[in-house]
């Protein structure tokens, strides 16, 4: 019998990366650096750091925003597991929703999958209206595109940006 093995699908996976509490560029930096630690993910673009005024939730600092696009042939669920664990390294607390946090690793998408889970949606469902996923998608990946919304750079036009401010005295960098 001759089994063949298939190659894994390779998708793009976009990952958003969020931090309002201690040093919030040291919590991006440590997610950047176990991201790319991460086995069989390529690191293809990392966004200009931007500072964002907080949306929803309870008055809180302004946060240090990033997107990190990849590759991989990670499933949603995995690259799901992978944010949490990251969230839980730099000492995430989920007592307040969208309350202050440490580090925060969303998963907006993966490849063109639409995963609809009570835990986990793909695309991410509310990143077509914040302001401080857009921007920085769009700046690591110009020709950018929401699975089953349209392009980034058309989300944005309908999306107040006015909160999102670009950090050019901060950089994440890439660990060699």
């Amino acid at each position: 019998m001759n089994a063949r093995m298939e190659e894994p699908v390779v998708r793009r996976i976009v990952l958003s990366l969020g931090s309002n509490q201690g040093d919030r560029l040291a919590m991006l930096q440590g997610a950047v650096d176990i991201l790319v630690d991460t086995p069989d993910l390529e690191l293809l673009a990392l966004s200009t750091v931007y500072e964002t005024d907080p949306v929803g939730g309870p008055e809180q600092p302004a946060y240090l925003n990033a997107v990190v696009v990849a590759e991989g042939p990670h499933s949603p669920r995995t690259l799901l597991e992978r944010a949490l664990a990251v969230e839980d390294a730099y000492g995430r607390v989920r007592d307040v929703r969208w309350g202050p946090r440490t580090l925060d690793v969303d998963v907006i998408a993966v490849g063109d999958l639409v995963l609809d889970e009570p835990d986990l949606q793909v695309p991410h469902p509310r990143a077509a209206v914040r302001a401080f996923v857009l921007v920085p998608w769009l700046d690591a990946d110009p020709a950018a595109v929401l699975p089953g919304v349209g392009p980034v750079e058309q989300l944005l036009a309908g999306v107040d940006t006015s909160g999102v401010r670009p950090r050019q005295d901060l950089v994440l960098t890439v660990p060699l």
